[in-house]
């Protein structure tokens, strides 16, 4: 029984990812590419590989931006694929394997960040490379929580497949300290809502701790210079959280 499949990318601004990215989605029966108001050639490159391309201008919510695909997609199964990831060809046996037997199932990918020239697999990244995490779901499966960061909440039981994404976040270090500012903000927005505060203790100790926690116990330091930078931005990540958190209440 063939199980239609449809694909479904965020962009915004990834003129310089997107095509490599719908390359290797070709085997899908549909690729769905939620433009989020892009200013650069992202929608029309997507067109132009076959891609059906809808713009959406919410903002700082990426479940939002997930479900609105979900809603456009005509497929059984939705493949969730970030525009800078790329699907290897393992992986893709392993998706047409999965929906072919149609169970009620959502799956694990585990993902390789490639950063810095060499392949990060500790640290920060440790729990995507060798866990997974949830992209291949079944139409009506579940839903998306959590504004950045998003993760699928489903009932149903789960399997990981094998085979890899790929993943080439940040070209370089101007580009992660802006998106580091820009989740950032968004995470701070999503705990004030949820009533939490932030005090000048965890301002000073929580990015230290996670530095420790990433660097050391997960192994941070195993991926030499660029291990130890990626946990230095993400430790600076925390600490915009709680500082940003802060200034929320008076």
């Amino acid at each position: 029984m063939n199980m239609s499949l449809s694909a479904i990318v965020i962009a915004k601004n990834e003129e310089k990812n997107i095509p490599r990215c719908l390359a290797s989605l070709a085997f899908a029966d549909e690729i769905v590419v939620v433009d989020n108001t892009s200013t650069d050639t992202t929608g029309h490159m997507a067109r132009a590989m076959g891609a059906k391309v809808i713009t959406s201008s919410i903002t700082n919510n990426f479940s939002a931006l997930r479900t609105v695909g979900m809603d456009y997609a005509s497929g059984e199964w939705f493949l969730y694929i970030d525009a800078d990831e790329q699907v290897t060809p393992q992986l893709q046996k392993s998706i047409l394997k999965a929906i072919k037997k149609n169970e009620k199932q959502v799956y694990y990918i585990k993902r390789r960040d490639n950063w810095w020239g060499r392949q990060l697999t500790h640290g920060e990244v440790s729990t995507a490379y060798r866990q997974g995490i949830i992209r291949l779901v079944k139409k009506g499966s579940g839903s998306w929580k959590h504004l950045v960061h998003e993760a699928f909440n489903s009932n149903y039981n789960t399997k990981t497949l094998s085979g890899y994404l790929e993943h080439y976040p940040h070209p370089d270090i101007a580009s992660f300290i802006e998106s580091v500012n820009r989740y950032s903000s968004i995470r701070a927005q999503e705990l004030h809502d949820k009533g939490v505060q932030s005090t000048i203790f965890s301002i000073l100790t929580y990015p230290f701790g996670k530095f420790i926690y990433t660097y050391f116990i997960k192994g941070g330091f195993l991926d030499g210079v660029a291990g130890l930078v990626y946990s230095f931005m993400m430790s600076f990540h925390s600490f915009l959280v709680r500082s940003k958190l802060y200034t929320m209440y008076p």
